[in-house]
Parts: structure tokens; C-alpha cells; sequence
């Protein structure tokens, strides 16, 4: 057997705090196979573990869903906001 090779790719905003870590080997055709992905936001101290890029794939669309959805109740909160702001100072 083969030692596992590592991948770490860091992302994010601040100090690339994020990291994706990919651990594969390789067959004995030469193809890579990956063996296991690690996904750490934020620094956690326990990360997410994935067997395949399929469940990866699964678990990002399903937060990025529910992202979206609080950017876009942020975004109506503002608007009412800005909407009261108007109504105030036009019957002033």
C-alpha cells in the first residue's frame, strides 16, 4: 500500500480561515482515488467529514440554500426599513 497523499486548498475572507482537505492514493493503474474529504469552516475543531464529492456536493447546495435565504430576509428587512425611513420624512 501506498501512503496517502494530501491536498489542503484555504479560502475565505479573513486569513483563509476555511480549508478543504482532500487525502487520496493512488491505484494501481496510476488513477487517483479519494479516500476521504475534510471540510473546516471557520476553524472548527471537528471537521465534516465526506467520503465522496457527492455528499461534499449534497451538504454545500443545502447550505448555500439556506444562505441565500437569509440574505434575501436581510435584504426585505432592509427594504422595509428604508421604506418607513421615506414615508417618515415625506409627511414631515
Amino acid at each position: 500500500m501506498t501512503p496517502d497523499n494530501i491536498y489542503i486548498f484555504r479560502f475565505g475572507r479573513e486569513r483563509l480561515d476555511n480549508r478543504l482537505i482532500i487525502r487520496y492514493s493512488h491505484k494501481w493503474t496510476g488513477r487517483q482515488r479519494i479516500n476521504e474529504i475534510d471540510l473546516r469552516l471557520h476553524k472548527q475543531k471537528h471537521p465534516r467529514i465526506f467520503e465522496n464529492e457527492s455528499e461534499l456536493l449534497n451538504y454545500l447546495e443545502g447550505h448555500l440554500l439556506k444562505h441565500e435565504a437569509k440574505v434575501r430576509a436581510r435584504e426585505k428587512e432592509k427594504q422595509k426599513e428604508h421604506e418607513h425611513e421615506v414615508s417618515d420624512s415625506a409627511s414631515k
